[in-house]
């Protein structure tokens, strides 16, 4: 039965429930392929980029899909791709069978990530802004849930935690096919026409934006990735680096719901809250050229998540603001190709700049690209504001 509007608690719960599952399979992905079937870091490095590669596609088939043939069986595409790529990891997870069933895992992904952000742009009841904060709050929330529950399955068994990722996509399946049937508003044109896409005249000032998510993205995935052997080779514990993550997520879970009760004016100073905080993601590293004991990589980490809390949801917000109707899909579709590409190569390029010169060129870099960007996009804008 199709419904007139998404219900935002049906929409908030598929983003809990999908980044929970993700959140099952993300993290073990280079420990599984190293300790269980015995792959080189090389090997699992490359499956990582193909599943990131793929979820790239995803993103942008997603948006295509929304826009040009219809929301309600786009995302049940996926989720479906999903659903299927984790009940055969459940019966077979060896090599090739592991990483192949992954890259499907990653196409569905992309597919359901865009489609929720789409699905975001549907919602009259509330101000776009209070949807994406909440949304991106329930993505934490569920991936904090899922780390926290693999911690306790995984001792009994890989079979367990895909079990369990199964379930919970099958289960936003039911979901989805009951509240995702919604009246869509017709398309008055074509999307992908070059007619349409020149009647955007706010496209420059978000393409550069989106150019600021995937640097900002690529500076990130170093925090995920290379700065915990930096850690380990500056004394410091492999627990030292996941209590940050666990600083960042208690903040995330802290901050954002604080933010939404001041969601009207933020939205009315949109620029302000995104600059400031891409700047702030910027002086993380910029901490973190003169880190070396413990207390400052956690004052580090608690700068970045407070830029993080700012900016992330905020590019959302912005670009469906600047956004025209008959695209919105597509355009939330580009702002996760921009952080799934960032994603993507981000762990590359910095492990490239460290092993060609030393972490310290990695944080300066860092922390001039994003304050490069963001004063670009910055600039242009209230150029073409004025």
């Amino acid at each position: 039965m199709e419904r007139q509007s998404i219900s935002l608690k049906w929409l908030f719960l598929g983003s809990l429930i999908t980044n929970t599952g993700i959140s099952f399979i993300w993290p073990l992905t280079t420990i599984y392929m190293h300790e269980y079937l015995h792959e080189s870091l090389t090997i699992a490095g490359i499956v990582l980029f193909i599943n990131s590669l793929f979820m790239v596609i995803g993103n942008y088939a997603g948006g295509f899909l929304f826009d040009r043939w219809r929301p309600y069986p786009t995302i049940l595409l996926g989720i479906t791709l999903n659903s299927l790529a984790t009940g055969g990891l459940i019966f077979w997870h060896g090599w090739p069978a592991y990483p192949l069933f992954l890259v499907v895992s990653g196409f569905g992904n992309g597919i359901v990530m865009t489609s929720i952000n789409s699905y975001a742009t549907l919602v009259k009841s509330r101000k776009s802004s209070y949807v994406f904060n909440v949304l991106y709050f329930m993505s934490n929330l569920g991936l904090v849930i899922g780390t926290m529950i693999v911690g306790f399955v995984l001792p009994l068994g890989i079979t367990y935690i895909f079990m369990l990722a199964f379930a919970l996509f099958v289960l936003f399946l039911i979901v989805a096919i009951f509240f995702f049937n919604v009246k869509v508003p017709k398309r008055t044109a074509d999307p992908t026409s070059k007619a349409v896409q020149a009647k955007n005249p706010y496209w420059p000032q978000i393409l550069l934006l989106l150019l600021t998510l995937f640097i900002t993205w690529i500076t990130y995935e170093q925090w995920q990735s290379n700065i915990s052997t930096y850690m380990i080779h500056l004394g410091m514990t492999v627990k030292d680096y996941t209590w940050l993550w666990t600083i960042n997520a208690v903040l995330i879970v802290v901050l954002q719901p604080v933010l939404t009760l001041f969601d009207d004016w933020l939205l009315a100073h949109l620029n302000l809250r995104l600059n400031l905080g891409f700047i702030l993601f910027a002086s993380s590293f910029l901490v973190l050229i003169w880190a070396h004991a413990y207390w400052s990589f956690i004052l580090a980490m608690a700068i970045l998540t407070f830029g993080e809390v700012l900016a992330l949801p905020a590019v959302s917000t912005y670009v469906d603001l600047y956004s025209p109707d008959d695209q919105k899909g597509r355009y939330q579709g580009f702002v996760q190709v921009f952080a799934s590409a960032g994603r993507a190569v981000g762990p590359l390029i910095g492990a490239l700049i460290i092993e060609a010169t030393s972490y310290k060129t990695v944080f300066v870099g860092s922390t001039l690209a994003i304050i490069l960007s963001v004063a670009i996009f910055a600039t242009w804008n209230r150029r073409k504001r004025a």
